[in-house]
Order: structure tokens, then sequence, then C-alpha cells
């Protein structure tokens, strides 16, 4: 099973391999050898991160899941994979959905050792406010992880302990959407009070957790508390705010800038895979995804994306091609993966006013994003015009972010926006790989 391969990737990650491989449960090795002291330790912790921004998890592949689902990107290369996607015919052998499924629970797998085993580390170098920070963390970017499993593929297996052998964590079946979503809660509840306060835009902190709260509860429909997280974040005024105009947080290789609450950082060795898909081969890319003539029209609209159409360029003629170039700095390679940013507190917020009838407070949320892109004051006056005029808003806000697609599911928006009625391919197939390794693992209706 792919996910039990975990245990030998995080040995080859300490050691300075990068690179997914497939290997035979054989191989496996005991990681009990590897997190012993502070420093591997901390190389662990590194590695957690790594594994989230992973080329299969938001380096590439789980974000595009979302965009090539959601309408306003586009296919153009040669791959069967995307080609599934963006025509809605996706398989349970489709690359994209295997590897993102694979790297999600390789994620899980990591943090579930590390909670596992920094507790019980003796090392004068590992204090127990930095054993507390790094179970934090864990905690954390595991319910990240089943934040995405769930929203992408439904219910899923709770895996919450650490893997040591091939056979460990098989045979257990899927929970319900409902308890994954509460073990979501609960690793977020767990984390809170492990964490700092400081701001780091690149690693977790109780600031982090509730910007993902935030997030958490918006989609369960809990607008109080989507509400309450959300503010947590806006009213730290020294720092968070909107980047103005809005290519600020992306443009001239700016990083962590105030716009972002949690970004994953890439180097020369540790690149960002998305440049390759949406660049032309002019600037060294492929572009195998690019904008809709439709979300181009958007961009290109002063009163609707403003000074966000520099998300867009296009080629010189003859080709006059249209690209995506939030991911085109340079070196290539190393543009940050948004995870979450303040703009997002900001719609959510917006949308749970809206929802609790606070409806002149949500329409100053929504006009804070419009005003940084330069956009008109909305002057939506129901709670129905508002709720649209935020869904709209997203679209132009994070359209090659994982956004759009899971957005339009939440808000039982797919089948009217997109012309898909079929409700069992609002969630992505399980794996067939992973079916076929463990028996106890159901395939979602419809595939």
């Amino acid at each position: 099973m792919k996910k039990h391969l975990s245990l030998f990737f995080f040995v080859l990650l300490l050691t300075g391999c990068q690179q997914f491989l497939n290997v035979q449960p054989e191989l496996q090795v005991d990681q009990t050898q590897a997190i012993t002291n502070a420093s591997t330790a901390e190389a662990a912790v590194n590695g957690l991160y790594n594994r989230l921004g992973n080329d299969n998890y938001y380096g590439s592949n789980f974000p595009a899941l979302s965009y090539l689902s959601g309408g306003d990107v586009q296919w153009t290369g040669s791959q069967s994979a995307p080609q599934e996607i963006t025509a809605r015919k996706l398989t349970a052998t489709n690359s994209y959905v295997g590897s993102a499924w694979s790297a999600i629970y390789s994620t899980i797998l990591q943090a579930n050792y590390l909670l596992e085993t920094v507790p019980t580390l003796v090392d004068p170098q590992l204090t127990v406010d930095r054993k507390k920070q790094i179970q934090g963390e864990a905690y954390t970017l595991r319910a990240l992880s089943y934040f995405d499993l769930v929203r992408s593929w439904g219910g899923v297996q709770l895996v919450l302990k650490a893997t040591h052998t091939p056979s460990d964590n098989t045979g257990i079946i899927r929970s319900s959407v409902d308890e994954t979503y509460e073990q979501v809660l609960k690793d977020l509840t767990a984390a809170e009070p492990l964490l700092g306060t400081t701001t780091n835009r690149n690693k977790v902190t109780r600031k982090t957790v509730w910007a993902l709260r935030a997030r958490y509860h918006l989609y369960r429909q809990e607008w109080d508390q989507a509400e309450t997280y959300a503010s947590k974040l806006i009213d730290d005024a020294a720092s968070y705010k909107l980047a103005k105009p809005y290519s600020a947080f992306f443009a001239g290789n700016a990083t962590a800038t105030t716009e972002s609450v949690f970004e994953i950082a890439y180097t020369n060795s540790f690149k960002n895979g998305h440049y390759n898909w949406w660049l032309p081969p002019a600037l060294s890319g492929r572009r195998e995804w690019a904008p809709t003539d439709k979300l181009v029209a958007l961009l290109n609209d002063p009163n609707v994306g403003g000074n966000r159409k520099e998300l867009i360029a296009q080629t010189s003629p003859p080709g006059n091609l249209w690209y995506g170039k939030l991911y085109c700095r340079t070196p290539l390679g190393t543009d940050p993966a948004y995870i979450i940013r303040i703009a997002e507190l900001y719609l959510i917020r917006a949308e749970a006013r809206a929802r609790l009838g606070k409806l002149y407070t949500a329409l100053a949320d929504l006009n804070a994003i419009r005003d940084r892109s330069g956009v008109s004051a909305s002057q939506a006056a129901t709670k129905d015009a508002l709720l649209l005029a935020i869904e709209t808003e997203r679209q132009v806000e994070f359209p090659f972010e994982a956004d759009r697609w899971f957005n339009l599911v939440r808000t039982g928006r797919v089948a009217p926006v997109l012309g898909i009625t079929d409700a069992s391919k609002f969630v992505l197939p399980i794996p067939n790989s992973e079916i076929l390794a463990d028996k106890a693992l159901t395939q979602n209706q419809g595939y």
C-alpha cells in the first residue's frame, strides 16, 4: 500500500533525497533508527514541510485537481491524466489522483511518527517548549492533510498511529465525512495550546491554526466560529494586511509578505513544480495548463479583475498565448505555494457575516478585497446578491490556487455553474491501487 512506504521515504529524506520513489515493502526500515535526538527531530520536521510541498501535494498535483476541475483552467498538453480531469471523465487509475492521495497520506504518516517519537526523546538541546512546538506543527499539518482528503474524497481511513511495518494500519474502514471532519477539528484543537503566538509565514504557529479553523468552520457552516477565527487574523493588522496592489504578494520575487498567513518556501534544491505546467516554452515551461478565455476576460475586465490581470500574460505574436504567471519567478521553481492568505480570511468572514444576516459588515469585507484590486465597491444589497458577489470574487482572487472547485462543491453550486448534475462526481475516485492493496478500503459511488 503506497502510504505504508512513507517510512522508507522518510529515511531517504533525512539523507537528502527528495524524489518520490517506487519501492517494494521489504525495503521498509524501522524509523526508530532515524529520530533519536534534537538534530534528527529537526530534520524530520523539515521533512514534514517538504512532504506538504512535494510536487504531488501542494507543489503541483493537489491544487491542479481543484483548478482543472473548476472550469477556469484548460488542459492544452498531451498528458491523459489532466485531460480526464478537464473532460470530467475521471477514473480510479488517474495518476494525478493517485499521486495526490499518496502524498497526502505520506504527510500524515510522517506527522504520526513525529507525534509518537518526539515526546519520548531525551536531549538537552530539545527543550520542553520545542517539543510542544514540534507536536503542534505535526497536529496542524495532519489536520490540514485530513481536511484536504475529506474535501476531495469524502470520508477516508483515519490513520492516527505511526506505521512501522507494511502491515500496520491496514484493515481500517473508511470513516464518514462527519467523522473525518471531527478528526480535523480534534487535531487543530490539540495543536493550538502547543504553539506559540508568533508570526511565521513559512512555519505553523497558533495563528496558522486560527486561520485553518476559520476555513474549517466555513466548510462546516458554523458561521459564528468562522467569523470569530477569521477576525483573529484580520484584527492583527500589525502582522497581516492585504498587499496592494494585488500583485505585490508575488511579483518581483516577493515572499512572505503581510498578505501571507501560511506559504511553503521553495529553493533551487527543493522546487515548486507549478512553473513547468503554467509557463510557455519561451519561458522554459510546457504550458499544459492555461487560463480559459472566460477567465482571461474576467481578469482583464477592470470592473471584475481590476489589477488582478497581473496574474496572466500573453506571449508575443504569432502565438498570442495566454498563460498564468503566479509561478514564474527567477530562479524557476522558487515560487511559494500559497496555503492560506489573508484575502481568504476576509472572504470567509464576509460569507459568514452574510449568512448571519450582517450584510453591512459583510459588504465591507468584500469591498476591502475589491479595493486592493482596484475594483469599484460592490453595491450588493441582499444576502443572495452578496453571496454571489463573494463567489465571483473568489473566482478571480484564487484562480490558480486550491479553491475554485472545492468552493463550488461546498456551496452546492457545481450544477448551476459547471453543469455537472451527477453528485457522485463531486468527490474524487479512490485510487484503484489503494483498493487493491487494502480490501477494507471501498470505492466512492459512481467510479
